[in-house]
């Protein structure tokens, strides 16, 4: 069976979307066949792998109103082993949607169950909020993984998103294991930085991967080009770090 990460923060503009595309790219590089579920009513994963939604028409909104079946509106992307369940415009409704239905926090679950059996990885890109598309997409997962970004309100809604999580271990999922936080957007040369990860390291002491993502101009370039990047500059320093976190969640599965 295939290990499902959420890739999760509510705080927007911290490099969530970026990495779930390059982790899930990291992986497929390195011979995984992965998986990417486009959560974010947004649609920035989908896109930034080329996708418009013009091109996609039918996503992970119609395989879960059943309109749909799941094999049906997943893609191929530029990178083999890489497939693309992506976000479509009527997406941003399914949180009121959701409500009354049945086993309201199972029906992605469910529906990733049926391609369980496919992929070695599943990645969730999930939406910057704590709604109802949060919840299923950390339902659904194995693992989480929370990108923060190296910056001076980058803890503010942490403490949030944990309590979240304990909750769902509580009432809906035991098993949900947080991988740990990567730091984003991180610059070396700002005492910030280095004061946020020290601060960091008090809400998960023993969670922090050793790859650090830098801020760079081509990851923030990339996606306007559809391109993860590994495709889009793969000896730069941000395909380097994301290939390092990528090897990083290799070893913790083994």
């Amino acid at each position: 069976m295939s290990q499902i990460i959420a890739v999760v923060n509510q705080k927007g503009g911290v490099g969530k979307t970026t990495t779930a595309v390059n982790l899930a790219a990291g992986l497929a590089e390195m011979g995984k066949f992965v998986l990417l579920v486009d959560m974010d009513p947004q649609g920035n994963a989908s896109s930034g792998l080329g996708l418009s939604r013009a091109d996609a028409g039918q996503g992970v909104y119609e395989a879960l109103a059943k309109q749909r079946r799941l094999h049906d509106v997943i893609y191929n992307t530029a990178h083999e082993g890489l497939r693309l369940l992506p976000s479509t415009p009527n997406l941003a409704g399914a949180n009121i949607e959701l409500v009354d239905v049945e086993r309201r926090e199972f029906q992605l679950a469910d529906l990733l169950a049926e391609a369980g059996h496919a992929y070695d990885y599943i990645i969730i890109d999930c939406p910057p909020s704590l709604g109802l598309l949060t919840v299923n997409s950390l339902t659904a997962s194995d693992h989480i993984l929370i990108p923060v970004q190296a910056e001076y309100y980058a803890l503010e809604g942490l403490g949030q998103l944990l309590e979240t999580i304990n909750l769902i271990r509580e009432h809906i999922k035991p098993e949900i294991n947080v991988l740990g936080a990567v730091i984003t957007m991180f610059d070396k040369r700002t005492r910030l930085s280095s004061d946020v990860m020290e601060e960091l390291y008090k809400y998960f002491p023993n969670n922090i991967f050793r790859s650090v993502i830098p801020r760079t101009v081509r990851l923030a370039e990339a996606p306007s080009f559809g391109k993860s990047i590994f495709h889009y500059e793969p000896r730069g320093k941000g395909a380097r770090a994301y290939e390092r976190l990528a090897q990083e969640i290799l070893e913790q599965e083994r």
